[in-house]
């Protein structure tokens, strides 16, 4: 099956939000509210990226960038998610595809660095570890994850835009 990534354009956000909300349907450390929060990121200016992987035709992977707020003031930092892939394409490396795009895309924008809440084996082949010294509140540490792409690790309590918190 030949993939495609691209950005989204306008007709893809309704297939984005079924295609995120069925990719989370069954995860257990989901909210279930993933295609809520992107759908809100968008609709307040923050989606900075928003990736879709084609194949025949269809959505079957998507993924979203967002700034994120860093307490040491530190600037040009990013947080990679949420990632879905349809159930039925998952294990194909479609997730793959799309982190290494989104990473490129933020290396070519001279991003300082991006962030990750997820699976320390699945982010860390991409080059994310878990940072001490960079905390989101009330996570596990080793599931928060960080690559800075051109500068110094920061320090501090990583934030994420209010859109994180949408439940419709």
């Amino acid at each position: 099956m030949p993939l495609r990534i691209r950005r989204e354009i306008p007709a893809d956000i309704a297939p984005i939000g079924t295609l995120t909300a069925a990719a989370f349907l069954d995860a257990p450390h989901s909210s279930h509210t993933e295609h809520f929060i992107v759908d809100a990121l968008r609709r307040a200016g923050q989606l900075s990226l928003s990736l879709v992987a084609e194949s025949e035709g269809a959505i079957v992977g998507h993924i979203a960038v967002s700034p994120v707020s860093i307490s040491d003031g530190s600037g040009g930092w990013y947080g990679l998610g949420p990632l879905s892939v349809a159930p039925e394409h998952q294990g194909r490396g479609i997730g793959s595809r799309l982190v290494e795009q989104a990473l490129a895309a933020l290396r070519r924008r001279g991003a300082a660095g991006c962030v990750v809440l997820g699976e320390p084996e699945y982010y860390g082949r991409f080059g994310f570890r878990a940072e001490p010294a960079l905390r989101l509140p009330g996570v596990p540490p080793q599931y928060f994850q960080a690559i800075a792409l051109r500068e110094a690790m920061p320090t501090g309590s990583v934030s994420y835009q209010k859109a994180f918190e949408a439940r419709s």
